[in-house]
């Protein structure tokens, strides 16, 4: 019988601004827990990988009303959700998942050291073409990869010759958009957005942008209407806040943002300030909020998609992930660099035991 004591987090507070990671108004806290032996239908698993994602932030606290929001809240004494990939360890489910197989759970995963699962909503991994790092179910074909061509092709509308911005476009949902709209959609100009002249180069040589603009450069606004000199078609939107109010002055009439997420606002207590807000009334934009899950019935087809053009070349994946191994005791300080600029992709905890 294997071990069921682990070390989880869970929420001890809920914060105004950014995560509390140490001290008396710490947003977490760490507990160790004995598990329940498994019900029928479900798995003990060793967790091997974290998926550190910026929309977590919702789940803690939000100016969303809790029965407003897409996903259920953490509720403070809660564990902190996240998605996995694991190894199982025990199956009460032996015709789904035995000893050994590898399960990924984008949903109910939490951030502990052995998780009970169940069978039926873990998604079993097979091997990847190429040899393939079975990390990407976690960033390029999972989430990050469905939201980035959902977004594009449903919510933003992308047509062949589209001139298309992407914000955020260094990391893990925004650099597989600004691939999915240069190689699979056939846009005609691709503008990426980045926080450094180095995730601007890597957006440009390796993901293939026409051009990124460093929203960080005291001539951002000048840089973008230079790397627009038509008007944009679709702003695929993972920031707001100033990036949103500068695209807002490039798109054309009658063009279209596509939300995915709001970066910019997660940590400040402050309301988002748009300056230019007026402009979706005079060119008549329509902003489409949307979310991975409104789009799960093409899942199938857009994965298949996704590895597909991995496998023959049209989706670059070099250096499309920051794996960075730590201890349980480290999860919360890894997950936040996501709001410091410390990853360049997707972000993934390689937990060690």
């Amino acid at each position: 019988m294997t071990s069921r004591t682990t070390k989880q987090w869970i929420l001890a507070s809920k914060p105004t601004g950014a995560p509390v990671l140490s001290g008396p108004d710490a947003t977490f806290e760490l507990q160790t827990a004995t598990l329940p032996p498994l019900k029928e239908g479900q798995i003990l698993c060793r967790v091997r990988y974290f998926s550190n994602d910026t929309g977590q932030r919702n789940f803690i606290q939000s100016t969303v009303a809790p029965d407003r929001l897409y996903v259920p809240t953490v509720p403070v004494g809660s564990l902190m959700r996240s998605g996995v990939l694991a190894e199982v360890l025990e199956s009460a489910a032996p015709d789904v998942f035995k000893v050994g197989d590898l399960v990924m759970d984008f949903h109910l995963g939490t951030w502990s050291e052995l998780v009970v699962l169940d069978a039926a909503t873990s998604q079993p991994l097979t091997p990847l073409p190429n040899g393939l790092p079975l990390t990407h179910y976690l960033g390029a074909f999972g989430a990050s990869g469905l939201a980035a061509y959902a977004g594009l092709a449903y919510a933003g509308g992308v047509k062949a010759g589209d001139t298309v911005v992407v914000s955020a476009a260094a990391g893990a949902t925004g650099s597989m958009a600004v691939q999915v709209a240069k190689r699979l959609l056939g846009a005609g100009r691709v503008v990426g957005v980045a926080g450094s002249d180095g995730k601007c180069a890597w957006v440009r040589d390796v993901l293939g942008a026409d051009a990124c603009v460093n929203y960080a450069s005291p001539t951002f606004e000048a840089d973008l209407r230079a790397a627009t000199p038509g008007e944009v078609d679709v702003y695929f939107d993972n920031v707001g806040g100033k990036v949103l109010d500068a695209v807002l002055t490039r798109v054309r009439r009658h063009g279209t943002v596509a939300v995915c997420g709001a970066l910019s606002s997660y940590n400040s207590a402050e309301p988002m300030a748009l300056r230019n807000w007026f402009e979706i009334v005079s060119m008549r934009i329509t902003v489409r909020g949307f979310i991975m899950l409104d789009y799960l019935d093409k899942a199938p087809a857009i994965l298949g998609e996704l590895i597909g053009a991995a496998a023959d070349g049209r989706i670059k994946l070099q250096d499309g992930e920051t794996v960075v191994e730590g201890r349980i005791e480290e999860q919360p300080e890894i997950w936040m660099r996501l709001f410091s600029g410390g990853n360049q992709g997707k972000l993934i905890t390689e937990l060690i035991v």
